[in-house]
């Protein structure tokens, strides 16, 4: 290939957007554009910045083709969610509704009670661990409820109950044999 060569305008074009951006891709293109304009080899700067030397090529080719433009992707690669904008939109509605409110006999919602409710609302399901993950994306953190009994219990008799407790095993604990 031949060497690289940058206009002073266009190094300094590369040098704003390494250090405006917030994106690490774009940082990361950047940079190498501007490593290969120093004569650093795709292997060099593949070792270098922890990427493939084929990465190296791509963000070469995209750049030569557009210019700029070509340090950032048009589109994420893969295929494109089924979780569009009217699911989750009936994702966090039904995350904010409590389900008794809804008629069902449960106070809290699981993963795979609420992956059936937005089911029958939208037609679109997800395994468990893809809506946890499209959970987190939309900023819930899904945790499992920790049952207590507490405000609904007679705490005088509860805490008198542990002190009991705790006097039986120690009593136990005294008339125990020892071992050898």
């Amino acid at each position: 290939m031949a060497a690289w060569t940058l206009t002073d305008q266009e190094w300094e074009a590369l040098d704003d957007v390494r250090f405006s951006t917030t994106d690490a891709t774009v940082f990361r293109n950047a940079t190498i554009i501007l490593m290969s304009a120093v004569g650093r080899s795709k292997f060099s700067i593949a070792h270098d910045l922890g990427c493939s030397p084929a990465t190296v090529d791509n963000v070469r080719k995209r750049y030569r083709e557009r210019g700029p433009r070509g340090l950032q992707r048009d589109k994420p690669p893969g295929r494109t969610s089924s979780a569009t904008a009217a699911y989750r939109q009936a994702l966090r509605q039904a995350v904010a509704t409590p389900p008794q409110s809804l008629g069902y006999g449960f106070s809290v919602w699981s993963v795979a009670r609420l992956n059936e409710y937005v089911k029958k609302q939208t037609g679109i399901s997800f395994s468990e661990d893809q809506l946890r993950r499209i959970l987190h994306q939309e900023g819930f953190s899904f945790q499992r409820p920790k049952h207590t009994m507490r405000g609904k219990r007679d705490e005088a008799a509860f805490t008198r109950a542990q002190k009991e407790l705790q006097t039986l095993k120690k009593k136990r604990a005294a008339t125990m044999p020892t071992s050898r």
